[in-house]
């Protein structure tokens, strides 16, 4: 093969040639240049140096570098009722729930342990009045604060 393109006018021209017949383009200074952009495009990467530092001898820390930090338990502290008996923790969410899907028949009071309350509901179920007030208790339940959840409806 011993003819390349003009970078100018695309014609074949001569490899030894130093300008393109057709169009007098100058061919020497711009395969040089094209050579050299070809060079700085198509150069492998460097791999990156690593940073002189001064020696240096490591020292072991004398105090911890770090302060302890108190975290709080996400379950609830262990509570007891007047009879001096732990009550376990009612999640004012599902007591809400079943307030306001199974309120007709009590549940929720079931979940709360509300002695009393929970026959009521059901002897009085086919009326459909527990369901609506179950509906109105189980807003109250989930729109309360955690604290007020549980000083109103469970430790009584």
């Amino acid at each position: 093969m011993s003819e390349k393109k003009c970078p100018a006018c695309g014609a074949s021209i001569d490899l030894n040639a130093t300008e393109c017949k057709y169009c007098g383009e100058s061919i020497a200074a711009q395969s040089a240049q094209h050579q050299v952009q070809q060079t700085q495009q198509y150069q492998s990467p460097q791999p990156p140096q690593a940073p002189q530092y001064q020696s240096q001898q490591y020292q072991s820390p004398q105090a911890p570098q770090y302060q302890e930090q108190q975290y709080q338990s996400q379950q609830a502290p262990l509570m007891y009722n007047p009879a001096g008996f732990p009550v376990k923790y009612k999640s004012k969410t599902t007591a809400g729930l079943l307030a306001i899907f199974l309120g007709g028949l009590g549940i929720h009071k079931f979940y709360l342990g509300k002695n009393g309350k929970e026959i009521l509901y059901l002897v009085f179920c086919w009326t459909y009045i527990p369901a609506l007030i179950g509906f109105v208790e189980g807003i109250m339940y989930l729109s309360s604060s955690d604290e007020n959840f549980y000083n109103k409806y469970v430790n009584r």
